[in-house]
């Protein structure tokens, strides 16, 4: 009997050491995988931060700038209050869309969320055009939320939605109250392209919502005169994709629109959010003796940003530096380069840096309850 249960062992001692040579080399591979991640992160830092800020010859040396560092930390504030309210959005609808309230985990959803929004921000700053953000975290939520794929795909689509909307509520009341600082045909025509390329998204899922036929139409036109000046090569393949893409993107807009009170609830957080991002630049100004009044700062701002939102490079790079060289203008020459820094840390810098980070530390928990 003995022998028996010897012999009937040890095949099953093969089986199970096979796998922890698979599980081995899992790890090395992820191990490599996550340096080389890091690695391309530093690299694209580096590029960026060269190509922004690689000209500082006239700037003041650091050691003689007057830097009031108090009025920094309301710049700071601005930031850290914004991100919890788009953080907290993405809570918000992750409960609200959540079947069974009482399994709803409120600990693991603001992980979840808090990951889902700025690794989405750091995809959308390295990408040209900002494509990669949204993708990212509609995959994210379907493997950690434990939502089913529509409600993971809802959240983030309505989320980039509710932003736009929010950004179109802060430019019509900066057009109102104070008139966006356009001083030239150009900029007015890059304030007008910025404004349509933020009224896309939400025109053309409002009317895939309610008028699918009427935007059925408009999308077969365009593609149609695209594809005579050979922009779109495949005709009905392009159709059948956006047809698609608009459906999926329509009945998301409506799993949203059946909670009460949701879509008010997230622009509401949306406009706060942009609202406090765009309280930065005065703040910091203020910090390096700039005189700009805070409206003034605002309205421009908010104007800067609807002007360079259509550039397709990574995080607007260059773009963002060229215009927003009107705020910090106010300063001396050998200041500007030390507040267009800062004010870029807060932009762009931040999310660039999270994502590793982010990374690094998923790593470890997965490796830690590995061991």
């Amino acid at each position: 009997m003995k022998e028996e249960t010897k012999k009937q062992k040890q095949p099953e001692e093969k089986i199970t050491n096979k796998p922890e040579k698979a599980t081995k080399k899992q790890r090395i591979r992820k191990i490599v995988f996550t340096i080389i991640f890091i690695a391309i992160n530093v690299a694209v830092i580096a590029l960026t931060a060269k190509a922004e800020f690689g000209n500082s010859r006239s700037a003041e040396d650091l050691s003689k700038v007057h830097l009031n560092g108090w009025f920094l930390i309301p710049a700071a504030l601005c930031f850290l209050v914004a991100i919890t309210f788009e953080i907290q959005k993405y809570v918000l609808m992750m409960r609200e869309m959540t079947e069974d309230k009482k399994k709803f985990d409120l600990k693991r959803a603001r992980v979840v969320a808090r990951r889902t929004v700025l690794l989405g921000k750091y995809y959308d700053n390295i990408t040209p055009a900002a494509v990669g953000g949204q993708p990212f975290q509609i995959y994210y939520i379907r493997k950690n939320s434990g939502l089913s794929k529509g409600a993971s795909t809802s959240i983030p689509v309505f989320g980039m939605v509710s932003g736009q909307i929010s950004f179109l509520i802060i430019i019509l009341v900066c057009t109102i109250f104070g008139g966006l600082k356009v001083t030239n045909p150009v900029e007015f025509s890059a304030v007008c392209l910025g404004t349509a390329f933020y009224a896309f998204w939400p025109v053309t899922i409002l009317l895939a919502t309610f008028w699918p036929k009427i935007l059925q139409k408009i999308v077969e036109a365009v593609i149609r005169l695209l594809a005579k000046i050979r922009l779109v090569k495949n005709k009905e393949q392009t159709l059948e994709k956006v047809g698609t893409e608009i459906r999926e993107y329509a009945k998301c807009t409506k799993q949203i629109l059946k909670k009460r009170g949701l879509f008010f609830r997230t622009v509401l957080y949306s406009v706060i959010f942009n609202t406090l991002i765009a309280f930065i630049p005065f703040f910091v100004l203020i910090a390096f003796g700039g005189g700009m009044g805070f409206w003034d700062c605002f309205v421009t701002t908010v104007t800067i940003n609807t002007m360079v939102y259509f550039v397709p490079t990574p995080g607007n790079s260059g773009a963002a530096e060229g215009t927003f060289f009107v705020v910090f203008s106010a300063l001396s020459r050998g200041y500007v380069f030390w507040a267009m820094l800062v004010w870029r840390f807060f932009s762009y810098y931040v999310y660039i840096l999270a994502g590793p980070i982010i990374y690094l530390r998923m790593f470890l928990e997965k490796r830690k309850s590995n061991a």
